[in-house]
């Protein structure tokens, strides 16, 4: 529990909530932004993974309790005064449903999960690459919600066939606390080939195609109000009955709604246990290696990109060598030198998806010597992540959308070090908002725009500071960049060779 001493502010209050991978998070605000309370629920190992390429959550187990346990926590420093709630979530999921909503399976997640490879294929060739490209806004990936309904479909028909309905993880949430069936517009647009992002609409016959005897939900836009609390949702989370909920969003466009990334040109890298880019577009545009969707604002579009791991890696390291913490691991990675004294890390340790989308990639950690620490292979792994930014904002630079402003958000901006890499090692200059709460606030100011308490075009962003890439820097990450590129296409046939290894031995672990 981290709860914050509550304050008395004059007027009603805002409750946003945001789950994460790792951790769950809740803020408590006025109308005008102001952070009255905050609680947060850490769950590390919440995420299972049954096979190397799948990852999968408990939608009940997990979301709806951090939904209950922090609403309630937050309730009581409200004194009842909560005027709407709006809660995001990790996406694009899949939470299959029965008549009577309870979970068939566990919610599959975003584009970790990677086991839909053959799926992709077979939808791709069904449909049409330059097809889904064109009126979907990207082409299919283990980012898309569409082939991992082909997979349980194909792989689990009993499940499949007790489902009725299927949600992510905020309209799941929705579902509980209003008994409504919707499904927010920026969600929907991951959710390909089911969404045209030109029609803001369904893309039939495609989505009934794959969605089969399930029930589509309708669309509203994240801050638009879809429901109240019903009765048994206030029981178990204290809201009071009749609470206007907004339909919300996933967490890494309600985090760079919160920072104020709204202008075309705008981009949000954030930091947490994956790495997301999220740009504001004026106008879709369709790229084969980048996801063109919908945005927060009514009308609006982004364009963004995902790593695979991230923050994932870095607690990796600390588990591994034995830190106490990620402070200290921090501190020993700082004192290494830039470079890592010659390691390289290519950080596909869960395959990838920006912007090689290849479920079979491993992480490899190249150059080691007897002379290398824990301290280089912290930095190294920093370093690593930040060589695969850099890959995508050349990709976002090569003709596709002008990035004109750089906005660093999430917990990996807690520490200097990591955002300061990536300074480095792309030479861009990133802005820190001077408060960083998270997707939770943009999701209380997406409440707050759906009860007409502000209007829509405010913005909660604070005042930032710059992070400034050191120049005397840049020959040494250009070297080592231009080997990162290479390297991947180096070890690609032995990766694949090793991924194959690791999935019959996890089969006979199942089996035995």
């Amino acid at each position: 529990m981290n709860l914050s001493a509550p304050r008395e502010p004059a007027g009603p209050l805002l409750l946003g909530i945001d789950l994460g991978t790792a951790s769950s998070k809740g803020v408590l605000t006025t109308a005008d932004g102001l952070v009255v309370a905050t609680a947060v629920r850490d769950r590390p190992r919440s995420m299972s993974r049954p096979r190397p390429t799948w990852a999968e959550v408990d939608a009940d187990a997990v979301w709806w309790a951090d939904v209950v346990s922090l609403s309630r926590e937050l309730v009581a420093a409200a004194g009842g005064r909560i005027a709407a709630v709006c809660v995001s979530g990790v996406g694009p999921c899949l939470v299959l449903c029965d008549e009577d909503d309870r979970p068939v399976r566990p919610a599959i997640l975003y584009g970790i999960d990677m086991r839909a490879q053959v799926e992709i294929e077979e939808l791709t060739d069904e449909l049409g690459r330059e097809q889904i490209l064109q009126r979907c806004g990207k082409t299919l990936s283990s980012q898309a919600v569409g082939p991992k309904l082909e997979w349980v479909a194909k792989h689990e028909p009993e499940a499949f066939g007790r489902a009725r309905r299927w949600f992510g993880s905020s309209s799941y949430l929705v579902r509980r606390l209003t008994g409504e069936y919707v499904q927010d517009h920026h969600t929907a647009s991951q959710c390909d080939p089911l969404y045209d992002v030109h029609a803001l609409g369904w893309a039939q016959p495609w989505a009934d195609r794959v969605v089969r005897h399930l029930e589509l939900p309708r669309l509203a836009w994240p801050s638009e109000v879809v429901g109240t609390v019903t009765a048994a949702a206030a029981a178990e989370t204290g809201l009071p009955v009749g609470t206007p909920v907004s339909a919300g969003t996933v967490d890494a466009w309600a985090e760079s709604f919160s920072a104020g990334v709204r202008a075309p040109g705008d981009l949000m890298i954030m930091y947490g246990s994956t790495l997301f880019l999220v740009q504001t577009l004026e106008r879709p545009q369709a790229d084969p290696v980048l996801w063109t969707t919908t945005g927060i604002d009514p009308g609006s579009y982004t364009l963004a990109a995902g790593m695979a791991t991230a923050g994932l890696l870095t607690a990796w390291v600390r588990d591994l060598v034995g830190a106490p913490d990620f402070a200290t691991l921090a501190r020993e990675a700082a004192a290494a030198p830039a470079g890592s004294d010659g390691l390289l890390v290519l950080p596909y340790f869960a395959g990838e998806r920006t912007p090689v989308f290849d479920p079979r990639a491993r992480g490899v950690v190249a150059g080691l010597t007897l002379d290398h620490t824990r301290a280089h292979l912290a930095r190294a792994v920093y370093e690593g992540v930040a060589y695969g930014v850099r890959q995508i904002l050349e990709l976002l630079g090569a003709g596709v959308a002008r990035v004109r402003r750089v906005v660093a958000v999430g917990g990996g901006t807690q520490s200097r070090l990591w955002p300061q890499i990536v300074s480095d090692v792309t030479g861009q200059v990133q802005s820190v908002p001077a408060v960083t709460i998270g997707a939770s606030h943009g999701s209380a100011l997406m409440a707050a725009i759906g009860v007409g308490l502000v209007p829509p075009d405010t913005s909660w962003a604070t005042e930032a500071t710059a992070v400034v890439p050191d120049p005397s820097l840049r020959s040494t990450y250009d070297e080592l960049y231009a080997a990162y590129l290479e390297l991947y296409p180096a070890v690609k046939p032995v990766l694949g060779t090793l991924s194959r290894i690791q999935e019959r031995s996890a089969e006979a672990g199942r089996a035995s």
